[in-house]
């Protein structure tokens, strides 16, 4: 059970119900810390070799655990709403921290998506003979025990435990603050039905303290976990850079760029630009900044600044964008290379292509960038020059997902350029080690 994480501390809740009321363990966090890890890494050894039948009939267990206490997530869920409500201009975080009944559904239907995948473990993707007749196999196996900080989404818990559960890895979660009381309902859900369905205690271990001196803590324990995978702002990024003795692997920021060229067909461009702002602003892969070549602006940013007006988007423009549009204000300098995860954008209109590439190179965050444009050889260049994670042609940011990549889930959109870039699902939370077959051969 999650309640036993660490039996020193008594520190996780024993039941749902209690999960609303915080608890704190009263012992000093360095041993707390070392409790949980330390039993991350024991349940890490057994995953590694637990059978890919057990793991799915965890997971489909997990979903259904999920479902059937929705009312108690949702009174967790409440006190954390309660709670962040007397934060002003909060709005936004607000709606990611909601767990509504259709949330916690979603939740329970990528878990059994997940039991659905194929199992990365054991794959052989090389194999090849010596001349000495040595046979040599490179094979995918787990990481180990992986560390996941976030912030805000509840739903990140379960993505987290279900993609580290079926790629044999043991995870620490550390969730935000804002969801502990969430959090830790999920946390406790899922932890307790995978246990019932034989995977070993551990494997889904949740930090319940919300001390912010936790973390440094928690990003020296090389010794224990493997890897840790940061999900958040500016401000998480640079704890994790400052203290990490642990390989990282960044879900930074969203800086998302749309390059509108000139011979971009209108309605295509309207389309993609109003669904890569609208359609959720809170997410990362979300249109922050719309570059608009000036062939075009008059005709065409014009009316589409109304259209995101009539949205209730606000748009800070360039000073010839609101030359154009009386409805943008004068965007700050700052407007530029922020991520607003609301229903605000940044304008700016631009010579050509080269100021585009220059401007997102500049700005951007490696994310997620795009460019709509009739011109073939344009977009090739966009494609080949612009460095980011996923960079599209003719489709909306939003599209950088693992789901519509038909990659499966994902714990996030790696912005690092070392072991995984994009969407990470369950290969890239894989890596390989070699097998030798051999027949008594020795070094000459």
């Amino acid at each position: 059970m999650l309640s036993e994480q660490n039996n020193q501390a008594e520190a996780s809740v024993t039941s749902i119900e209690s999960a609303g009321a915080e608890v704190i363990p009263p012992i000093p966090l360095p041993e707390y810390v070392n409790g949980l890890v330390t039993r991350a890494k024991q349940a890490a050894g057994r995953l590694a070799t637990l059978p890919t039948l057990v793991k799915n009939r965890a997971l489909l267990a997990m979903a259904e655990a999920l479902e059937e206490q929705k009312d108690a997530l949702r009174a967790a869920n409440d006190l954390d709403l309660e709670a962040f409500g007397s934060v002003p201009g909060k709005q936004t975080m607000a709606d990611r921290l909601r767990l509504t009944a259709e949330r916690i559904v979603e939740m329970a239907v990528g878990l059994r998506e997940v039991a659905a995948l194929p199992d990365p473990l054991g794959d052989m993707s090389k194999m090849w003979t010596r001349p000495n007749g040595m046979q040599v196999g490179r094979v995918r196996v787990p990481i180990g025990v992986i560390g996941i900080i976030y912030e805000s989404r509840p739903n990140v818990t379960a993505d987290s435990a279900a993609l580290c559960l079926k790629s044999g890895n043991a995870c620490v979660l550390r969730g935000g603050s804002e969801a502990i009381h969430s959090n830790t309902a999920i946390a406790t859900i899922l932890s307790e039905a995978a246990e019932k369905s034989g995977v070993p205690g551990g494997a889904i271990s949740f930090v319940t303290r919300p001390d912010r001196d936790l973390i440094p803590l928690l990003l020296k324990q090389d010794r224990y976990i493997d890897l840790i995978i940061p999900r958040g702002g500016e401000s998480l990024m640079r704890v994790v850079t400052e203290h990490a003795t642990i390989p990282v692997m960044k879900h930074d920021a969203g800086v998302c760029h749309i390059y509108v060229d000139a011979d971009a067909d209108p309605a295509m461009a309207e389309r993609v630009c109003f669904n890569a702002k609208v359609q959720r602003p809170s997410t990362c892969n979300a249109m922050e900044t719309l570059l608009v070549h000036q062939g075009i602006a008059r005709q065409w940013l014009a009316p589409f600044i109304d259209k995101l007006v009539a949205a209730k988007v606000e748009v800070r423009g360039c000073e010839k964008t609101c030359q154009l549009s009386s409805s943008a204000k004068p965007a700050g300098d700052d407007d530029y290379g922020k991520e607003f995860l609301n229903l605000t954008v940044a304008v700016k209109v631009v010579k050509n292509v080269d100021e585009a590439m220059e401007h997102i190179a500049k700005y951007g965050s490696h994310h997620t960038e795009a460019i709509v444009t009739a011109d073939y050889p344009k977009a090739m260049r966009f494609l080949r020059e612009v460095d980011a994670s996923a960079v599209l042609v003719n489709a909306s940011t939003r599209l950088n997902d693992g789901y519509q990549f038909g990659l499966g889930a994902e714990i996030g959109i790696s912005t690092s350029r070392i072991h995984a870039r994009g969407p990470m699902g369950l290969e890239e939370l894989t890596c390989f080690k070699y097998i030798v077959m051999g027949s008594g051969q020795v070094r000459e």
